[in-house]
């Protein structure tokens, strides 16, 4: 479904991205952990065109996205859920959702996406007309998911979904994302919560100083000593 091959993103002068190549294919979990500073970030910014590679290619569907512009990469089919979630804060929990299908006319499928980010957050169906800010971390990060999937993504692009929140709430959250997974939507998430991340994910890749260091399955990557060592805390 998607390939990135050897991109260098630059902030600046600054290197942040040193030739990352990395692929995902369709209906797969897909995992980035490292720690910070590592590229993580930069390497989603860099896939929904926020910041654009100098060099190397991103191959989505077959297509060459690499130039192409966010939202022309949004209508593409790839939606990005923020570090820091950046809901609209002063737009109810309903206008947010709104929000991630402005790309979209069709009422009727937009409507029944409304209705299934209910069923998946029922939270924010009793607050659908509370304004974004007065949610709690968790409910934000909540209208965040559920404004990505309003997009009717096919892949979608996490950012730190756990970052701030209980632990109670971190698990609901990756349970929707399990479920959203198996429902037929690829997912590519980047979590500083290892552990968890690869508990879910089918493969993962370990990012160090802007390029790869290690990839593959779940499984390999929870046997590995320098990866258990380095970011899961276990002998």
């Amino acid at each position: 479904m998607l390939e990135i091959h050897d991109i260098h993103t630059y902030y600046g002068s600054i290197h942040a991205l040193k030739g990352v190549s990395l692929k995902i294919n369709e209906k797969e979990i897909v995992c980035l952990i490292g720690a910070n500073g590592a590229g993580k970030t930069t390497t989603l910014m860099s896939l929904s065109g926020v910041y654009r590679p100098r060099r190397g290619s991103i191959t989505f569907l077959g297509e060459d996205i690499t130039k192409l512009a966010s939202e022309k990469i949004v209508a593409r089919g790839i939606t990005q859920v923020p570090e820091g979630r950046m809901i609209f804060p002063r737009l109810t929990v309903r206008e947010n959702l709104m929000m991630g299908a402005y790309l979209r006319n069709d009422s009727e499928g937009i409507e029944a996406d409304e209705e299934r980010a209910y069923e998946l957050f029922p939270i924010l169906a009793e607050r659908r007309r509370q304004p974004g800010g007065t949610l709690s971390g968790g409910e934000q990060q909540m209208l965040a998911i559920g404004r990505a999937l309003m997009a009717r993504p096919k892949l979608l692009l996490l950012d730190e979904p756990s970052l701030g929140l209980a632990p109670i709430v971190v698990e609901n959250i990756f349970e929707v994302i399990q479920s959203i997974n198996q429902e037929g939507t690829t997912v590519l998430l980047v979590e500083q919560n290892a552990q968890m991340a690869l508990q879910i994910a089918h493969r993962g890749y370990v990012l160090a100083t802007g390029s790869v260091q290690l990839e593959g399955t779940s499984a390999d990557l929870t046997a590995n000593p320098q990866v258990r060592a380095a970011y899961l805390g276990l002998d």
